[in-house]
Protein backbone atom coordinates (compact mmCIF):
# COMPACT_ATOMS: atom_id res chain seq x y z
CA UNK A 1 0.00 0.00 0.00
CA UNK A 2 0.71 3.50 -0.64
CA UNK A 3 -0.30 6.66 0.73
CA UNK A 4 0.05 10.21 -0.84
CA UNK A 5 -1.26 13.95 -0.50
CA UNK A 6 -2.04 16.40 -3.04
CA UNK A 7 -2.54 20.24 -2.34
CA UNK A 8 -3.01 22.94 -4.50
CA UNK A 9 -4.34 26.39 -4.78
CA UNK A 10 -5.84 28.68 -7.54
CA UNK A 11 -6.93 32.24 -7.96
CA UNK A 12 -10.55 33.32 -8.29
CA UNK A 13 -11.34 35.96 -11.42
CA UNK A 14 -13.85 36.91 -13.18
CA UNK A 15 -14.28 35.57 -16.76
CA UNK A 16 -13.54 31.97 -16.02
CA UNK A 17 -15.91 29.19 -15.29
CA UNK A 18 -15.67 27.29 -12.45
CA UNK A 19 -15.08 23.62 -12.62
CA UNK A 20 -14.32 21.77 -9.35
CA UNK A 21 -13.99 18.05 -9.55
CA UNK A 22 -14.89 17.97 -13.11
CA UNK A 23 -18.38 19.70 -12.09
CA UNK A 24 -19.46 23.10 -13.38
CA UNK A 25 -20.22 25.26 -10.27
CA UNK A 26 -22.78 28.40 -10.97
CA UNK A 27 -20.59 31.72 -9.58
CA UNK A 28 -19.17 35.11 -10.26
CA UNK A 29 -15.75 33.99 -10.76
CA UNK A 30 -13.85 30.81 -11.88
CA UNK A 31 -10.33 29.81 -11.29
CA UNK A 32 -7.28 30.65 -13.15
CA UNK A 33 -4.76 28.73 -14.12
CA UNK A 34 -3.64 26.94 -17.42
CA UNK A 35 -5.80 24.49 -17.68
CA UNK A 36 -9.48 24.27 -16.58
CA UNK A 37 -7.75 24.89 -12.92
CA UNK A 38 -9.80 22.51 -11.19
CA UNK A 39 -8.23 22.82 -8.14
CA UNK A 40 -9.78 19.73 -6.31
CA UNK A 41 -8.67 17.27 -9.66
CA UNK A 42 -5.22 18.62 -9.26
CA UNK A 43 -4.74 17.87 -6.03
CA UNK A 44 -6.34 14.30 -6.32
CA UNK A 45 -3.86 13.98 -9.22
CA UNK A 46 -0.81 15.58 -7.17
CA UNK A 47 -1.82 13.12 -4.21
CA UNK A 48 -1.69 9.82 -6.79
CA UNK A 49 1.72 10.63 -7.83
CA UNK A 50 2.90 11.97 -4.35
CA UNK A 51 1.79 8.36 -3.17
CA UNK A 52 4.30 6.25 -6.35
CA UNK A 53 7.00 9.37 -5.50
CA UNK A 54 6.21 10.43 -9.11
CA UNK A 55 6.29 13.95 -8.72
CA UNK A 56 3.38 16.55 -9.69
CA UNK A 57 1.54 17.21 -11.97
CA UNK A 58 3.46 20.27 -13.19
CA UNK A 59 6.29 18.12 -14.48
CA UNK A 60 3.27 16.02 -16.04
CA UNK A 61 1.31 18.98 -17.23
CA UNK A 62 3.72 21.80 -17.21
CA UNK A 63 1.84 25.20 -17.75
CA UNK A 64 4.32 26.40 -20.25
CA UNK A 65 3.64 23.32 -22.59
CA UNK A 66 0.61 24.33 -25.36
CA UNK A 67 -0.84 20.86 -25.40
CA UNK A 68 -2.20 21.58 -22.21
CA UNK A 69 -3.87 25.23 -22.11
CA UNK A 70 -7.58 25.08 -21.28
CA UNK A 71 -7.41 21.35 -21.00
CA UNK A 72 -10.19 19.16 -18.93
CA UNK A 73 -8.42 18.53 -15.44
CA UNK A 74 -10.70 14.88 -15.52
CA UNK A 75 -8.87 14.31 -19.50
CA UNK A 76 -5.46 14.41 -17.53
CA UNK A 77 -6.51 12.84 -14.70
CA UNK A 78 -7.34 9.80 -17.12
CA UNK A 79 -3.76 10.07 -18.44
CA UNK A 80 -2.30 9.75 -14.84
CA UNK A 81 -4.44 6.50 -14.10
CA UNK A 82 -3.64 5.12 -17.60
CA UNK A 83 0.77 5.66 -16.86
CA UNK A 84 1.84 1.90 -16.48
CA UNK A 85 3.82 3.43 -13.28
CA UNK A 86 0.47 3.87 -12.25
CA UNK A 87 -2.29 1.87 -13.49
CA UNK A 88 -0.82 -0.90 -11.65
CA UNK A 89 -1.85 0.13 -8.66
CA UNK A 90 -5.85 0.83 -7.41
CA UNK A 91 -7.59 3.19 -5.37
CA UNK A 92 -8.85 2.15 -1.94
CA UNK A 93 -9.92 5.26 -1.15
CA UNK A 94 -9.96 8.62 -1.84
CA UNK A 95 -10.58 12.19 1.04
CA UNK A 96 -10.57 15.58 -0.76
CA UNK A 97 -11.02 18.57 0.85
CA UNK A 98 -11.96 21.98 -0.85
CA UNK A 99 -11.44 24.90 0.91
CA UNK A 100 -13.53 28.32 -0.21
CA UNK A 101 -15.50 30.81 1.48
CA UNK A 102 -17.66 31.10 -1.29
CA UNK A 103 -19.58 29.37 -3.15
CA UNK A 104 -21.54 27.00 -0.96
CA UNK A 105 -20.53 23.39 -2.26
CA UNK A 106 -22.96 21.39 -0.12
CA UNK A 107 -25.59 21.33 -3.41
CA UNK A 108 -22.73 19.82 -5.23
CA UNK A 109 -21.02 17.60 -3.28
CA UNK A 110 -22.64 14.08 -4.89
CA UNK A 111 -22.35 15.44 -8.23
CA UNK A 112 -18.68 16.12 -7.65
CA UNK A 113 -18.08 12.40 -5.90
CA UNK A 114 -20.10 10.77 -8.47
CA UNK A 115 -18.14 12.25 -11.12
CA UNK A 116 -14.67 11.41 -9.44
CA UNK A 117 -16.06 8.20 -8.55
CA UNK A 118 -17.39 6.92 -12.25
CA UNK A 119 -14.08 9.21 -13.93
CA UNK A 120 -11.98 6.57 -11.47
CA UNK A 121 -14.09 3.29 -12.07
CA UNK A 122 -14.81 3.46 -8.32
CA UNK A 123 -17.61 2.75 -6.21
CA UNK A 124 -19.34 5.91 -4.45
CA UNK A 125 -18.49 5.13 -1.03
CA UNK A 126 -14.56 5.35 -1.69
CA UNK A 127 -14.87 8.44 -2.78
CA UNK A 128 -14.93 11.49 0.02
CA UNK A 129 -15.37 15.38 -1.10
CA UNK A 130 -15.80 17.53 1.21
CA UNK A 131 -15.71 20.95 1.81
CA UNK A 132 -15.27 23.67 4.40
CA UNK A 133 -14.54 27.91 4.85
CA UNK A 134 -11.75 29.53 6.39
CA UNK A 135 -14.40 31.28 8.66
CA UNK A 136 -13.19 34.73 6.29
CA UNK A 137 -9.74 34.41 7.23
CA UNK A 138 -6.96 34.04 4.35
CA UNK A 139 -7.15 34.45 1.54
CA UNK A 140 -9.75 31.82 0.63
CA UNK A 141 -11.98 33.69 3.13
CA UNK A 142 -11.22 37.16 0.99
CA UNK A 143 -12.66 35.28 -1.84
CA UNK A 144 -9.31 35.57 -3.53
CA UNK A 145 -8.48 31.91 -4.35
CA UNK A 146 -9.78 28.12 -3.51
CA UNK A 147 -7.09 25.44 -2.25
CA UNK A 148 -8.36 21.59 -2.29
CA UNK A 149 -5.69 19.04 -0.43
CA UNK A 150 -6.50 15.11 -1.16
CA UNK A 151 -4.90 12.11 0.59
CA UNK A 152 -5.37 8.73 -1.43
CA UNK A 153 -4.46 5.24 -0.48
CA UNK A 154 -2.85 3.16 -3.43
CA UNK A 155 -3.24 -0.87 -3.15
CA UNK A 156 -1.33 -2.83 -5.66
CA UNK A 157 -3.78 -4.55 -8.07
CA UNK A 158 -3.93 -8.31 -7.87
CA UNK A 159 -1.05 -10.04 -10.45
CA UNK A 160 0.79 -6.78 -10.84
Amino acid sequence: MRIGQGYDVHKLVEGRRLILCGVPVPHSTGLLGHSDADVAVHALMDAILGALALGDIGQLFPDTDPAWKDADSMELLKAVMADPRVSEWEIGNLDLTIIAQKPKLLPFNLEMRTNLARGLDLPLDRVSVKATTTEKLGFEGREEGIAATCVVLLEKTVGA
